[in-house]
């Protein structure tokens, strides 16, 4: 029963350990996956930034829409008489407001030198540009008439400032094209080195893991072993200590045991119960005579002798101390004791062991 609850216990640890191998496996799986998931997110945002580079770009081409369409068309309108003088002041003026509205905001993002050349030369367009049509807004507020306004005129400026944005636009784009693949270059390359990283953390962790696994498994085995070695020599120092060492017989420890317990038991259950106490006559001159190894020899004969008949699990024969024995039978009433002891008796008897000093 206790070997029984000690396996138990062992398959219990090992569950444990088993468990918590696991456990921290899914947990550093789990970790390598979020891991990922949050630099492909940073990836994301970090992409949405770079496709904000095109801001600008939105920028340049409300411009270009503005020079096209508000203030051109206007012109074209105004010239033909098909739109009135306040209608085309308050068209200008606007369309004037959200060109340079989204200039000033087009040359405060960050610039390189290159790009700064040609934005002074843009700059210097877009303002002489502004210019033609500031006149234009004078001679409508002059009250002059729009209808000889050359058309012309109106279509190089437009043309001109349109190239010039263009080119801005292109550049932009380009930029923005280039800073991208450039940070998906870096982005592949930090993702492949952190992946790398983990994957080796990943597998150093388990293999650690893993060895102290195997390490508190080993000493589990050793200490069952060392338990089980421990039980056999604890049995076997208990059987020395209720055996006599020369007869291999059950000694007097043990019959003050199995006496009480047996006596008990007959009680209890009403059944016959016999003690027989033997005694070799005459051994002090036996031994005179023959020496105590001779001694030694007959006690173990008539030690033969009493397990040869008396062979029944509820036999208990004991060597009570010197040339006394002691036997204890279980169920057997009056008569059988007698014949076995008469028996043993004859059977000593038959193995003639000569004792020349004897009366």
């Amino acid at each position: 029963m206790v070997l029984n609850m000690q396996f138990i216990e062992a398959l219990k640890l090992k569950s444990k350990l088993l468990f918590l191998f696991i456990s921290i496996t899914v947990g550093l799986v789990t970790i390598a996956i979020m891991g990922t998931s949050y630099i492909n997110a940073l990836k994301k945002n970090i992409d949405a930034l770079y496709f904000g580079s095109l801001v600008p770009v939105t920028e340049l081409n409300t411009i270009m829409q503005t020079y096209n369409n508000t203030l051109s068309d206007t012109l074209y309108k105004a010239s033909r008489g098909e739109m009135s003088m306040e209608e085309s002041l308050e068209n200008l003026q606007r369309g004037l407001t959200i060109v340079k509205k989204n200039w000033k905001s087009y040359t405060t993002h960050y610039k390189t030198e290159e790009e700064m050349q040609y934005i002074d030369y843009a700059d210097l367009e877009i303002e002489a540009t502004n210019n033609y049509f500031q006149k234009i807004i004078l001679a409508i507020e002059e009250g002059k008439n729009l209808k000889q306004l050359s058309i012309h005129t109106l279509e190089n400026k437009v043309a001109n400032i349109k190239g010039v944005i263009e080119k801005l636009i292109n550049y932009e784009v380009q930029s923005a094209k280039y800073e991208r693949k450039r940070f998906l270059n870096t982005y592949d390359t930090m993702l492949a080195q952190i992946g790398t990283i983990l994957l080796l953390v990943i597998l150093g962790v388990l293999a650690i893991l893993l060895y102290v696994f195997r390490s508190i498994q080993r000493d589990h085995s050793k200490l069952e072993q060392t338990t089980k070695k421990l039980k056999i020599a604890n049995k076997k120092l208990e059987n020395v200590s209720y055996t006599d060492t020369l007869t291999n017989l059950h000694n007097r420890r043990y019959f003050n045991l199995m006496y009480d317990r047996e006596l008990k038991r007959a009680k209890r259950n009403k059944t016959y119960i016999t003690f027989m106490m033997l005694d070799i006559d005459f051994f002090k001159q036996y031994n005179d005579t023959y020496g105590h190894l001779e001694g030694d020899a007959a006690l173990k004969k008539v030690a033969k002798v009493l397990k040869k008949r008396l062979k029944r699990p509820s036999d208990y024969i004991f060597r009570l101390g010197g040339e006394e024995f002691g036997v204890l039978l279980s169920e057997t009433d009056e008569t059988n004791s007698a014949r076995l002891a008469r028996e043993i008796c004859d059977t000593v008897r038959s193995e003639k062991i000569a004792h020349k000093n004897s009366s």
